[in-house]
């Protein structure tokens, strides 16, 4: 679910908000089917990238960790899986 969260929905905004604009501005009215050929694709794709994007940068920067110290990547020891975790880096004070 966070999954969806964070990458689909930033990647497909742009795409469905146009959707939604273009069915309620066309001259033949709100039911008729839009022209796939027609349609911005580029300029989507590249909105959606843009918004994920910013949208991970400030999920990182908000959210992110003050933790300082070395990442070491789960592991498989003595018949169980070790989740990855960060050794604190030593103090200096």
């Amino acid at each position: 679910m966070r999954q969806i969260l964070e990458i689909v929905v930033p990647l497909a905004l742009p795409t469905v908000l146009y959707l939604l604009w273009v069915q309620l501005v066309r001259p033949d009215g709100p039911g008729a089917a839009p022209n796939w050929q027609a349609m911005p694709w580029l300029w989507l794709a590249g909105a959606g990238a843009a918004l994920l994007a910013l949208f991970l940068f400030v999920v990182t920067v908000h959210f992110g960790t003050d933790v300082r110290g070395t990442y070491v990547a789960p592991q498989f020891k003595n018949g169980q899986i070790v989740p990855g975790h960060v050794v604190p880096a030593p103090r200096h004070d």
